[in-house]
């Protein structure tokens, strides 16, 4: 019996040991499996953000990569401790960019540049990496290596590291061509040049003008009053005549006001080249200046072949131009002769209108003298349009114009064509 209930209480505290041990060693083991799930989850959600972020990076640097794309940048980084510049990406779209090898002194980079700008850029880079200033802008001209040809360039920067006590330490910038923007800005620049120059030619031209009608009006007003208070036939018809001589000045005024304004416009006639005899042409200047002058003195004669010369050119405008010549013949010579003719080279024809007239001071006789407004005697009448208007047509028509003068024996002033049409 007391065997019986030994083994009993063995058999109990047995079970009772086991469930004890089980639960000891079972409860750490739950509390490491629920650990190590906490741990894997943890794991996993941090796992997913570092894809995220790597996703966000991934398309920050596309996108980065497209700005530069599409704005043509380079990228650089400079190394301030040791003076270098490594350029990172380039996207300039020219084959002759400079672009320097990594690890290149700044230095090198600056002596580069045009010789005005070198000093200039070295100067501010200087100040930057010394973190003087905090942002570098500047433009520059570049030399192509291997040429004598240059090309706009604009770099921008700013510090972008610094250590404990604030000097900077790595500078990160951009450069771009701006060729096209310096293109733009000199057409600006030309632009408002000939615009400020039109505003003073005009006011020069009204200035002219008035003064130069004034004088013809005046004097046909003033003629025109005592004409009635005539009171001889002889003294009418002179004051007669200085009428009809104001009114021609008149006239012709009204025409080189007409034909400049029509070459300041661009809207004078089309050109249109004949085939015509030279000779016939000459003629007809001569005899219409002929037949209105008011001087004897002055014989207008044609030095030309007695067979027909042809040339192919546009005749109105060649007409014009031998007008406004002989205008300027009658005009400076009182006594003498004004002749027209001509001269033939190997591949041009050489038209002149040559007079005895005063001539031309030196200093005054050069390509000056075809610019508007400018006159040789101030005291002569005329609005000095006239030899402005034939260096207009004969540029229109393919020629130039020229003079050769001595002061005291008279002037030739010319105009060259080229003989094929």
């Amino acid at each position: 019996m007391t065997n019986a209930c030994s083994l009993m209480l063995f058999a109990i505290a047995s079970v009772f040991d086991t469930e004890v041990l089980i639960w000891l060693l079972g409860v750490p083991i739950l509390l490491g499996i629920i650990l190590l799930f906490v741990y894997q989850v943890r794991q996993n959600r941090q796992l997913t953000d570092e894809v995220a972020q790597l996703g966000k990076m991934k398309r920050h640097n596309i996108e980065f990569e497209l700005v530069l794309k599409a704005m043509k940048l380079s990228t650089w980084r400079v190394d301030v401790p040791s003076g270098t510049v490594t350029f990172e990406s380039d996207y300039r779209d020219r084959l002759d960019d400079y672009t320097p090898p990594p690890g290149t002194p700044v230095q090198t980079i600056c002596d580069q540049l045009v010789p005005d700008d070198a000093k200039r850029i070295a100067k501010g880079m200087a100040d930057l990496m010394a973190g003087r200033i905090d942002e570098y802008h500047e433009q520059y001209q570049v030399r192509i290596p291997h040429s004598d040809r240059t090309y706009w360039g604009e770099s921008f920067a700013t510090i972008d590291k610094r250590d404990i006590e604030g000097h900077p330490q790595t500078i990160v910038g951009t450069t771009m061509r701006i060729d096209e923007q310096k293109q733009i800005e000199r057409a600006l620049v030309e632009a408002r040049n000939q615009a400020e120059e039109s505003d003073r030619l005009k006011s020069a031209f009204l200035a002219n003008i008035s003064h130069e009608v004034r004088t013809p009006l005046n004097a046909i007003v003033g003629f025109s009053d005592i004409l009635p208070l005539a009171r001889s036939d002889e003294e009418r018809q002179q004051l007669v005549d200085l009428i009809k001589q104001n009114n021609a000045h008149l006239l012709r005024l009204f025409d080189d006001m007409v034909n400049m304004s029509k070459l300041e416009a661009g809207s004078s006639e089309s050109l249109v080249k004949t085939d015509f005899d030279l000779n016939l042409l000459l003629r007809e200047v001569a005899d219409k200046h002929d037949a209105t002058r008011t001087n004897p003195n002055v014989v207008i004669e044609v030095q030309a072949a007695e067979q027909a010369y042809s040339v192919v050119s546009d005749r109105n405008r060649l007409y014009e131009i031998l007008n406004q010549y002989v205008n300027n013949a009658v005009k400076f010579t009182a006594e003498g002769s004004v002749t027209l003719g001509y001269d033939i080279a190997d591949d041009n024809v050489r038209i002149w209108v040559r007079d005895t007239g005063k001539g031309i001071p030196a200093d005054k006789c050069n390509e000056r003298l075809f610019e508007r407004f400018v006159k040789v005697d101030e005291f002569i009448p005329g609005t000095g349009l006239g030899l402005s208007i034939c260096r207009s047509l004969a540029i229109s028509i393919g020629g130039h114009v020229g003079v050769a003068s001595e002061l005291g024996h008279g002037s030739t002033f010319w105009v060259d064509l080229p003989l094929s049409a």
